[in-house]
């Protein structure tokens, strides 16, 4: 049996989730004679070895005893501003990156790591997990197989059921870069189009202290692709029907929505119309769980050298360039402009 060590790095909401998706990939794995053992390390050293334990992982005490472990694949679940040097001490060791997105705090900081990692011959695969989500994944070959014919007009949607804690979100980046970088990833990846402009607003009626750490809770941004085709990414902290996500496509020759299913967070005002009729997904950990399995397995692909890379660094700065741009917009009251041979580029 064919033995691949992962090391993960942070503990925190996001990295145990990582780690129990690793830890429930062994029973599909033993089938291909693969064995996926885990180690993990996080500066809170009882919180780790805590989850360590609960999981049969192995704690290690450091990220540089993790990384000079033997691992195959390192695993990056840490707050943003650790994201570039922990990429390059994967990248220094020869091994496969995971880094949960983004690449850095903003596109400036990125570029560097961009350079590295080129410079280095690096693999690195970014945590855009909705690449895996099976409704954006059926859209995305539904337009590619011509059903939806050209596309008119597209309108995202992701909200939050509520805010996380303030402290977090002083240092997230902001709704943009934190929650609507989402839908500007995904719908360059389903258009195969890049964003040429973008004009955003925002409002602030929750929590004052939103507010104080410079980010508002609700925004909404109008994307202009390079095609002149028009989209809208509406973002909010308080949706209290539940965590809402979904993309409408209307085509000139058919219309498709991504999560329009039986969780959806919304009602409908028509007489003698139930759907839909489950109880609402809670948290994005909730909508997406299938997608995070699948994107955690499309790594040990990339691992196994089976796959091509399915988010690379370069995507991820591109998503991140538009965010800038609408935290921008937000500050000017503008349209932005974005360069799209700097797109190219990346």
């Amino acid at each position: 049996m064919k033995k691949i060590v992962f090391g993960l790095v942070g503990v925190g909401r996001i990295g145990v989730m990582h780690a129990t998706n690793i830890a429930g990939l062994q029973a599909d794995l033993n089938r291909e004679g693969i064995a996926l053992e885990l180690r993990l390390t996080d500066v809170a050293q009882e919180h780790a070895r805590a989850v360590a334990d609960g999981l049969g992982a192995e704690f290690v005490p450091s990220v540089a005893a993790l990384v000079s472990s033997g691992i195959h694949g390192l695993v990056i679940a840490t707050g943003t501003g650790t994201h570039p040097e922990l990429i390059k001490a994967g990248v220094d060791a020869g091994i496969p990156v995971f880094c949960e997105k983004p690449v850095a705090m903003n596109v400036p900081d990125s570029l560097p790591v961009l350079d590295y990692v080129r410079e280095q011959g690096g693999v690195v695969q970014i945590g855009h997990q909705r690449r895996f989500d099976a409704g954006y994944l059926a859209a995305r070959q539904a337009y590619r197989d011509g059903e939806l014919g050209w596309i008119h007009s597209l309108r995202a949607v992701t909200c939050d059921m509520a805010p996380p804690p303030v402290d977090f979100l002083a240092t997230s980046g902001g709704l943009f870069r934190d929650v609507s970088v989402h839908d500007f990833d995904i719908l360059r990846w389903l258009t195969g189009r890049e964003i040429t402009e973008v004009y955003a607003k925002g409002s602030n009626n929750g929590d004052p202290a939103i507010g104080a750490v410079g980010d508002v809770d609700s925004a909404l941004t109008i994307v202009t692709f390079d095609d002149g085709t028009l989209g809208s990414v509406a973002a909010s902290r308080y949706n209290g029907a539940g965590h809402d996500v979904r993309l409408e496509i209307q085509g000139s020759a058919d219309s498709m929505m991504v999560g329009l299913d039986g969780q959806a967070a919304l009602k409908s005002a028509e007489a003698g119309v139930a759907f839909p009729a489950g109880e609402p997904h809670r948290t994005f950990a909730d909508r997406f769980h299938q997608a995070y399995r699948a994107e955690m397995l499309a790594f040990v692909d990339l691992v196994l050298g089976r796959r091509e890379n399915p988010c690379t660094p370069e995507d991820a700065v591109a998503a991140s360039r538009v965010a800038d741009a609408a935290q921008e917009s937000l500050a000017t009251g503008a349209p932005v402009r974005l360069d799209t041979s700097a797109a190219v580029q990346l």
